[in-house]
């Protein structure tokens, strides 16, 4: 008698968690731009109720939402640029964990640039 399969097919490997990691960052990529288009259409309707919208952008919580947006974006290109060359390379599929672990170490890197000069700017360092 056949045994039954057990489990996922990536089982919390690299490969799984940036499958995930892109979905989830280019949903919240979506969203941010939905909301971005429709406050800046504010400004047609009533220049009053965006500067209302722009000044509520201006704060700590949000300059927070600024780091994860700036996140997400960098992680989504990166690990896009790791997708093309894991399709595109003959050697792609046989590196693609390498590939997984390098656009992490950029990302920390891009990330560890920005988040301070970001703290500053936001809390007037």
């Amino acid at each position: 008698m056949a045994k039954a399969s057990t489990g996922t097919l990536y089982r919390g490997n690299e490969g799984m968690w940036s499958w995930v990691a892109h979905r989830v960052t280019g949903v919240g990529i979506f969203f941010f731009l939905l909301v971005h288009v429709l406050d800046t259409a504010l400004v047609r309707v009533s220049p009053e109720a965006y500067n209302a919208v722009i000044g509520t952008y201006k704060t700590p919580f949000m300059a927070i939402g600024e780091i994860a947006l700036v996140a997400a974006i960098a992680f989504h290109a990166f690990n896009g640029l790791r997708v093309i060359l894991v399709d595109f390379s003959k050697s792609g599929p046989k590196n693609q964990k390498k590939l997984f672990w390098g656009v992490i170490i950029v990302w920390l890197i891009i990330m560890i640039a920005f988040i301070p000069r970001q703290l500053m700017h936001t809390f007037g360092g």
